[in-house]
């Protein structure tokens, strides 16, 4: 009795031993799962953040690359339009300059036709009055348009003081008086002004 008392104990000893280390191994097995498992779920959510990451990234490259595009079309299209405004400005300063004389010209065609009458009129005329006054009727035709268009004579600036905004001098003579030093005493050649620019002096004579 006492040996088989024995082999029981020892027995149960032995299988506490056994279910012991069977528990342990599996508790630890168990933990090993867990550590890993957390481990995985680290990993995952670290890769996730990093997508997170790549994704806020590209973006940010995908916007900004919008906002470059979005710019250099903006340009291209101000480019365009302003150089479709240059060379249309180009060619109306052609035009403009090809017919800037167009007016004036237009409106002195006439004076030429009476020019022509009167030339052939007075082959056959001895009237000298008559052709004198033809020629003053044309002069003062013509007159009558350039005025129309802004010219205008410079005044006479004879017995005037010298001013060479208005009068090129051409020549000096000694002065009749005093008074008359520095004086205009002769206009040579008229001067005209057009819309109030002097664009031809007054060729005058003045007094020294």
């Amino acid at each position: 009795m006492t040996l088989i008392k024995t082999m029981v104990v020892f027995l149960q000893t032995r299988f506490s031993r056994i279910l012991n280390h069977i528990i342990m191994s599996k508790i630890d097995k168990v933990q090993e799962e867990e550590e890993i498992e957390n481990v995985e779920a680290q990993q995952t959510e670290d890769s996730v953040e990093e997508t997170q990451e790549e994704v806020i990234e590209l973006s940010r490259e995908e916007s900004l690359e919008i906002q470059v595009k979005e710019a250099t079309d903006k340009y291209l299209r101000l480019y365009s339009e302003f150089d479709n405004f240059r060379k249309r400005t180009q060619k109306e300063k052609i035009e403009l300059y090809k017919t800037a004389g167009e007016g004036i010209i237009s409106a002195i065609i006439p004076v030429l036709d009476d020019l022509e009458r009167a030339e052939k009129a007075n082959q056959d005329s001895d009237d000298a009055q008559g052709i004198k006054d033809g020629i003053k009727l044309i002069q003062d035709k013509i007159t009558n348009i350039l005025k129309t268009k802004g010219l205008e004579a410079v005044a006479s600036p004879i017995g005037e003081d010298f001013n060479v905004e208005f009068h090129e001098a051409i020549t000096q003579i000694p002065a009749p008086s005093k008074k008359e030093k520095g004086k205009v005493l002769d206009v040579v050649e008229k001067g005209y002004e057009l819309n109030g620019k002097v664009i031809r002096f007054s060729k005058v004579v003045i007094g020294q």
